[in-house]
């Protein structure tokens, strides 16, 4: 299982949409992934030390260094393939790389 932590200025609804998408289209890449939504200025380090990937709608400051790869996200709430194609593809490119 892939932990994924996607996160947006309000943790309502882009981080959701986010997370839909992805264990969406990594489930259909063959890939078992949880997501989970939240808040950008809640992420934590102590938070981000329990997922494998973090996903936010843009990259943040978060004031410490992210040890995990970070995707940025926010091309998929366009939904037009051939912007959220190639962040699927990254996505799938840090899935390979954490063997697992």
């Amino acid at each position: 299982m892939i932990k994924i932590l996607t996160a947006c200025g309000a943790g309502v609804n882009s981080s959701h949409q986010i997370a839909d998408a992805l264990e969406s289209e990594m489930r259909n890449r063959g890939y078992e992934v949880q997501c989970e939504a939240v808040m950008i200025k809640d992420v934590t380090e102590d938070m981000v030390s329990q997922y494998d990937i973090l996903a936010p709608i843009v990259t943040p400051d978060l004031g410490f260094d992210v040890k995990i790869p970070i995707i940025e996200c926010g091309p998929i709430l366009y939904r037009i393939p051939a912007m959220a194609q190639p962040v699927y593809d990254e996505m799938e490119k840090a899935i390979k790389s954490l063997n697992k």
